[in-house]
């Protein structure tokens, strides 16, 4: 009986892993978002003030070694895109191809101390 017990424990467990972790997760509390904003490379433009059409390309190299690229709206607001997919791909890369230009987006806004996330649902210049 223990071993039965045993098995269809195991056996739950191998069924919930078979699922993405985003699907047996919720969202957290999120507020639906259209604003205008720059897409700036996350380092350079934090560390060095790094931004415009001269560090287009910088951004873009930037992007491809690694770097995150986040969103900054006029009101001087960082919002850094993230993913539902948890590791299967990058939040910011539908931005790539609009590094250091100025986009429309909407999406699911998250904050939560201090720092504001968004999950881009349209992107487009």
């Amino acid at each position: 009986m223990f071993k039965f017990a045993l098995s269809t424990l195991a056996l739950g467990f191998v069924a919930l892993s078979a699922q993405p972790v985003s699907a047996q997760m919720q969202v957290a509390e999120s507020r639906d978002v259209s604003f205008t904003a720059s897409v700036v490379d996350l380092s350079c433009n934090t560390v060095y003030g790094a931004a415009g059409a001269d560090h287009r390309m910088c951004a873009q190299v930037c992007f491809d070694q690694g770097m995150p690229l986040a969103l900054l709206d006029e009101n001087g607001t960082l919002y850094v895109p993230v993913t539902m997919a948890m590791g299967q791909e990058r939040g910011d890369n539908n931005l790539r191809g609009h590094a250091e230009h100025t986009v429309n987006v909407t999406g699911k806004v998250i904050e939560r101390g201090g720092m504001y996330t968004i999950l881009i649902e349209s992107i487009s210049m």
